[in-house]
């Protein structure tokens, strides 16, 4: 006899399979990152429809068949309507669930991460986020769930001499593991190189006003967060360090 399993779920991601199959990727408070077969689930008829779609927080039942968790009963807790209210909400949540499935490793259960990411859906569902702080949504959940993961980057001491950082010329140097001072900056391209061009030089160079909103994200403090006013370079800049870190990432 098949055992029944029974969990809160997020769903990151559906594919279709077959003719009226449903491949869904959910992660789950007790078991981490699953997949989860919806068998017959895009048929009208289907009982399974209503609790289970992109971006729903439900109560999820499986069973272990030889190669997938078959789907069987789905209970809706949370739809999160504003979510799909607004184009900008929607594209975040597809970020944060790209992320999602890029990173975190299968049937992997973690406290944290669940509440990380029930958190950041409650925002995106808020009514009063507005448009320009959406982006600031996504980068709260990057840099705490890399946190989570043991790559959160050291943002107060230089992460070569280890001394505590001044307000004045900073690097972020993703293979360094956060940022460094210009002292360091220097030495260390100098001996790789012998010496950089000025454009090469500045790649790497970080405004303080990054650095505090880096700060604020890892401290979880959104509060002060959402009162920012996140003008387009920050956005850029945020943009191009995340890249640069996720990209030394395993995934």
């Amino acid at each position: 006899m098949a055992i029944h399993y029974r969990t809160l779920g997020l769903i990151i991601k559906k594919q279709d399979r077959g003719e009226a199959d449903q491949v869904f990727t959910v992660y789950t408070k007790d078991f981490g990152k699953l997949e989860i077969l919806g068998k017959a689930i895009r048929k009208i008829k289907s009982k399974l429809r209503g609790g289970a779609e992109l971006f729903y927080l439900s109560e999820v039942e499986f069973i272990q068949g030889k190669i997938f968790k078959t789907l069987t009963d789905a209970t809706l807790i949370n739809r999160f309507p504003l979510l799909r209210s607004e184009l900008e909400r929607l594209k975040t949540a597809y970020k944060i669930a790209e992320l999602s499935d890029r990173i975190l490793e299968g049937e992997e259960q973690d406290e944290n991460i669940w509440e990380l990411l029930n958190e950041v859906f409650q925002k995106l569902n808020n009514s009063e986020p507005a448009v320009p702080n959406l982006q600031l949504v996504y980068y709260y959940f990057l840099w705490n769930l890399l946190s989570i993961l043991g790559y959160q980057p050291e943002l107060y001491r230089c992460s070569v001499c280890q001394h505590k950082l001044s307000p004045a010329k900073l690097y972020f140097v993703p293979k360094e593991g956060g940022i460094i001072c210009a002292s360091c900056f220097r030495t260390k391209s100098q001996n790789i190189t012998g010496g950089l061009e000025r454009q090469q030089k500045e790649k790497g160079l970080i405004h303080l006003d990054i650095v505090k909103i880096l700060r604020l994200i890892t401290r979880r403090d959104w509060e002060t967060l959402s009162r920012l006013r996140v003008e387009t370079y920050h956005q850029k800049a945020l943009e191009n360090i995340s890249n640069d870190f996720l990209s030394i990432i395993p995934s």
